[in-house]
């Protein structure tokens, strides 16, 4: 067992906690959601279910008898998506006694995926997506080179060795394939599923070509479209769309594909090591979602998008909150310099800020207004839309 490894949702938690009846933790399974939950319910008066077990799910037989049994405890209900019946029962329950603090609830699966489970508890339920393990949460523990090669899966990036690793990512992909999918209500046959995830991963950082995919896949588009928003909703690929801008040209409207964990996409492509994967040709576009990933979790309330115009021209990623604007550059280079086509969206886009990221060991500037920086460097500025102080990102740069 490992030691327990805090999270930044933590206080995210406790405040959904103390405004909301009800709170979901959601994110993909073995990510951690179990742990960070126990290890929350121990400074409170509580009572956990894993609803994945026989006895635990025995005790909701008489529903109403139980809560009035446990009325003053925080209830936590693992694996929500085993009883999908069950968030009606949780509405009349809340509404008896509308308090913060009542339910914690667990699930494997995106609020879209499990969302006519819960519209029956709208207004009554808070979200809280948790990633696998974050440079800034793990950064104490391992470095960055083992959390991009390894993914941020706890048995993964903390296994004795890279052996080890690789092994429960290979374990982890057969098990989402044969019982997970099942699970969820979808009977996809695994070598149809296998196929279209190594496909993905040869994709990774893409853009994705229906037409294309959907015939390597032997899949009819609008099938493809179904599996491609299955694997989204359970935290497998981000879809990244285009943003929608009018700077007068044209613009790509096709969204990229990435596996959202790099461990699992290594462990789909067979790469082992560290040394295989900087030889390999996807470790830029590796390098590209891995860096992505760690910023998007750490602004859940911006809006990510990419840019990329008919003549090439491109930027990465883009965070936009209200009429403020973050435009990134991924290169997996220790002398990195911004495309040219970068600096082409630059001026057009006039971001509050814009940044270079790459395995570099200092951050700095590297022509006015463009910052290059790793992303542990980038993490650890804690750069927020308002300062504390009540001053703008922008004024104190």
């Amino acid at each position: 067992m490992h030691e327990y490894i805090s999270r930044i949702t933590e206080k995210d938690l406790e405040k959904a906690l103390n405004r909301s009846p009800a709170v979901a933790i959601l994110g993909p399974r073995q990510c951690g959601k179990s742990t960070l939950a126990k290890a929350f319910l121990k400074s409170r008066p509580s009572d956990y279910l894993d609803l994945q077990d026989r006895a635990a799910r025995n005790k909701l037989i008489e529903p109403e008898l139980y809560f009035d049994h446990h009325r003053d405890k925080l209830i936590c209900l693992d694996e929500i998506q085993q009883l999908p019946e069950f968030f009606s029962i949780l509405r009349s329950e809340i509404d008896k006694e509308r308090r913060p603090g009542r339910f914690l609830i667990l699930g494997s699966a995106s609020r879209d995926l499990i969302r006519q489970s819960t519209e029956s508890l709208a207004g009554r339920i808070a979200y809280i997506d948790l990633t696998p393990f974050l440079l800034s949460e793990v950064r104490n523990k391992t470095n960055w080179k083992n959390l991009w090669l390894r993914g941020g899966f706890p048995d993964s990036v903390l296994a004795v060795d890279d052996e080890d690793s690789f092994a429960w990512r290979h374990d982890f992909i057969r098990t989402f394939m044969e019982r997970d999918i099942p699970n969820l209500g979808f009977n996809i046959p695994v070598p149809v599923i296998e196929r279209l995830w190594i496909l993905l991963s040869h994709y990774h950082g893409q853009l994705i070509n229906y037409s294309k995919l959907a015939g390597a896949a032997d899949l009819s588009i609008p099938t493809l479209k179904k599996y491609l928003f299955l694997l989204e909703q359970t935290y497998m690929i981000r879809l990244l769309e285009p943003a929608e801008k009018n700077l007068k040209k044209r613009l790509i409207k096709s969204p990229k594909v990435y596996l959202r964990d790099t461990g699992i996409l290594h462990c789909l492509l067979d790469i082992e090591d560290y040394d295989h994967l900087l030889t390999n040709p996807v470790s830029g576009a590796s390098w590209e979602s891995f860096a992505m990933e760690n910023i998007i979790a750490m602004y859940p309330y911006w809006r990510p998008s990419f840019l990329r115009t008919s003549n090439g021209a491109e930027i990465d990623l883009i965070l936009e909150r209200g009429n403020r604007r973050w435009i990134f550059e991924f290169k997996l280079s220790k002398a990195p310099k911004p495309s040219r086509g970068f600096y082409e969206l630059k001026e057009s886009l006039q971001p509050e800020m814009a940044f270079l990221i790459a395995p570099v060991d200092a951050s700095y500037e590297i022509s006015h207004g463009i910052l290059v920086d790793s992303p542990e460097g980038f993490l650890k500025k804690g750069l927020s839309p308002v300062s504390d102080s009540g001053e703008s990102v922008s004024d104190l740069e």
